[in-house]
């Protein structure tokens, strides 16, 4: 089997790829290639150095580059016997989503994107990246005739506000920022393609993942990781909202799980919908902090600082809440039950 990552660099890529690094195979199926594509080369510790190990780097951007550089070369073995190879390269450049196809995936991970506060305030980026790569991405998989499972991550954000105390499966799509837009966009695409059998499209709306590793990023909703994160280390963090701000979160563990599980979903018993709500944790902001309390402690809480911030509040005070996800449950999806279980994950996963 060979697999594709789009977006490979980021958190999710990063903890998809040693997922399946070190299991070796999808579904009970043996891995024999991952190729993983992002602007900039996935982080060394990613792929960790082997001996007699080379990873071929195609880099997408510069076409006098060696032909062995340029996925001719298979790159180096994995730690299950397979080849790994990085492709650094603009996915809505012309070209560059058509020699990823080249080889015929048989599962695509499609990642890439830009982040909901980067999307909002960069207008041209967050299009160009998030719907005019993906659209690319849908294109050279037609001219390549090759219909691959595509797991697409979407986000909530396709939805927006008012909303009941918890969201059915069926609640319309009204997005309130430029990045649920582009993402419900993309999820329309995706449920086309789908349709005329162009690929066989999965389209998983991820709650916010936290907590998040390392350090923040763009995403307007960084700071709901960031008041777990860094009091866990002893560090002070900035609450920019309202503590009765109620929001969906589900762990980067868990969101892998998401990813694996859609792979190997049966497309008839998902249906014509092809983009299904994840299960995950509804809570507070308040209970967020109420749970750090019960793992580290009052001295942990005592380093959070509520600042608020009106450019966050604007884009935070339309997001959803709780969601029913009832398709995505009985297809067999599974999340945390309570935030108390997100933060020690964290600390299982990132602080051993």
């Amino acid at each position: 089997m060979r697999i594709l990552i789009t977006g490979a660099a980021g958190m999710i890529g990063r903890k998809l790829t040693a997922r399946l690094m070190a299991d070796g195979k999808l579904n009970g199926r043996k891995i024999s290639q991952l190729d993983l594509q992002d602007i900039v080369p996935p982080p060394a510790t990613v792929i960790p150095a082997q001996a007699g190990t080379q990873l071929a780097i195609n880099s997408l951007r510069d076409k006098k580059l060696d032909p062995r550089l340029r996925g001719d070369d298979e790159g180096g073995d994995g730690d299950n016997g397979f080849k790994i190879t990085t492709h650094v390269g603009d996915l809505a450049a012309a070209g560059t989503a058509a020699g990823l196809v080249h080889h015929k995936p048989d599962v695509i991970f499609h990642l890439a994107g830009v982040v909901s506060g980067e999307a909002e305030a960069n207008f041209e980026l967050g299009y160009r990246v998030n719907l005019d790569g993906t659209r690319a991405l849908f294109e050279a998989i037609r001219a390549a005739q090759i219909s691959p499972r595509l797991v697409f991550t979407s986000s909530i954000a396709v939805f927006g506000a008012p909303f009941p105390v918890v969201i059915p499966d069926d609640f319309h799509l009204t997005p309130m920022t430029s990045y649920g837009t582009q993402k419900m966009m993309s999820e329309a695409l995706l449920a086309d393609y789908a349709r005329r059998g162009i690929l066989d499209g999965i389209g998983i709306r991820l709650p916010t993942i936290c907590v998040r590793p390392g350090k923040p990023n763009k995403a307007a909703s960084g700071f709901f990781s960031s008041i777990i994160r860094e009091p866990l280390v002893g560090l002070p963090a900035i609450l920019p909202v309202p503590r009765d701000v109620v929001h969906h979160f589900t762990s980067p563990r868990t969101a892998v799980n998401f990813l694996i599980h859609a792979a190997g979903l049966d497309g008839n018993a998902v249906g014509p919908r092809r983009n299904l709500t994840m299960p995950g944790v509804g809570v507070s902001v308040q209970e967020q902090i109420d749970a750090l309390g019960r793992v580290a402690g009052p001295q942990a809480v005592a380093l959070i600082e509520e600042r608020p911030d009106e450019a966050i509040w604007s884009i935070v005070k339309n997001w959803p809440t709780r969601f029913a996800a009832t398709r995505a449950l009985a297809l067999g999806f599974e999340a945390e039950k309570t935030f108390d279980e997100i933060i020690l994950r964290h600390i299982e996963d990132e602080l051993k």
